[in-house]
């Protein structure tokens, strides 16, 4: 039988400053600040990586945009709604 095994990533101790009055209210909430922290930079990562896609291929989607606003969508002759 074969069996695979699942690790947990790994992961580094680090230090944060946080608003005493944000740490206070989180704490009394009962809210697990790693867990917390890392759902947010896994957000602010996203965001940034999705921003520098459109900054990096911004000349390639306005020329896109250019040429369906001349001659329309491509196939869409074909299209049924």
């Amino acid at each position: 039988m074969n069996s695979v095994a699942i690790t947990a990533p790994a992961k580094k101790r680090t230090n944060l400053s946080l608003d005493n009055t944000l740490l206070q209210e989180a704490k009394s909430l009962g809210i697990n600040l790693s867990q917390s922290a890392e759902i947010g930079i896994t957000e602010a990562i996203k965001q940034r990586k999705q921003a520098l896609w459109l900054d990096n291929n911004a000349e390639a989607i306005d020329s896109s945009n250019k040429f369906v606003n001349q001659h329309g969508l491509p196939l869409a002759q074909y299209r049924t709604f």
